[in-house]
């Protein structure tokens, strides 16, 4: 694993597409399903995933996808903000018929929901100053300073894979990139989805260095959406729905435009 980590080239990352991750065998689990409707709840909290615009309207890329699986599978369709705290509780209570708002794929929510397959992977990626992208090399890291989020399974995989490097630790993500910034370490490495978030703004700075490296144990499963346990039917209709998308390139689209500092 160390010798494949340490082989990657390098390469400046901004909007590409998504892997696929959809099950293709999902196509035919939908032949039969006569789902009327799907009622999806969501939060107004998250962008841009989901949350309310000036105007109030609740938008975001969660928001979309949505309405794009009731349009794929002609069916009518609902979307209700829930506070976070709620949202669950309010799916297991049959308020609504899926939860599209990031809720975690962990063995406890895994004994309360079922899930659909995982639409968004959550990678870790390495972040550098611009002019130090052209030179990026993923070997070289063993004698830099990376910035991390002290504590974090970014931490532990630097650690491991690269036991050479100096690992500086700080109280957030968001602290270890202006770390970077600053000149303060020479890397960073952590969750590329919220990089990608703080590059936007920062464009002229930085940008991604190196693959993502997908490491579902470790960063996490990624998004999916979770019903309440037992609803096969409604899992299936949306799986099929996000293998329809995934193939038309649907979902690449709507990736592209709420993430234009892509992070695969």
């Amino acid at each position: 694993m160390a010798l494949l980590l340490l082989s990657l080239g390098s390469a400046a990352a901004f909007a590409q597409v998504m892997p696929y991750h959809a099950d293709p065998t999902a196509r035919e689990l939908a032949r039969d399903n006569t789902v009327p409707a799907i009622r999806f709840l969501t939060t107004a909290d998250f962008p841009p995933f989901n949350f309310r615009d000036a105007s109030g309207e609740l938008i975001g890329f969660n928001v979309d996808l949505a309405k794009r699986i009731c349009a794929e599978v002609d069916v009518a369709c609902t979307i209700q903000a829930w506070p976070w705290d709620q949202a669950a509780d309010a799916l297991a209570d049959n308020q609504g018929d899926a939860l599209i708002a990031g809720l975690s794929l962990t063995p406890e929510n895994g004994e309360r929901f079922d899930y659909s397959s995982v639409y968004l992977e959550l990678p870790g990626r390495f972040v550098t100053r611009t002019e130090d992208l052209p030179d990026f090399d993923v070997s070289g890291v063993s004698v830099d300073t990376v910035g991390v989020r002290a504590g974090s399974a970014h931490e532990a995989f630097l650690a491991r894979y690269i036991p050479g490097a100096e690992i500086v630790g700080h109280d957030s993500e968001i602290e270890a990139l202006q770390a970077l910034q600053a000149g303060d370490v020479d890397v960073f490495f952590g969750d590329a989805m919220r990089a990608s978030f703080w590059l936007n703004d920062n464009l002229d700075c930085c940008g991604f260095a190196g693959e993502p490296y997908f490491r579902p144990k470790l960063f996490g499963e990624g998004l999916a959406i979770a019903l309440p346990a037992g609803q096969d039917n409604m899992r299936h209709v949306i799986d099929w729905a996000l293998v329809r998308l995934t193939e038309s390139g649907a979902l690449d689209e709507l990736y592209l435009r709420w993430f234009p500092v892509g992070f695969y």
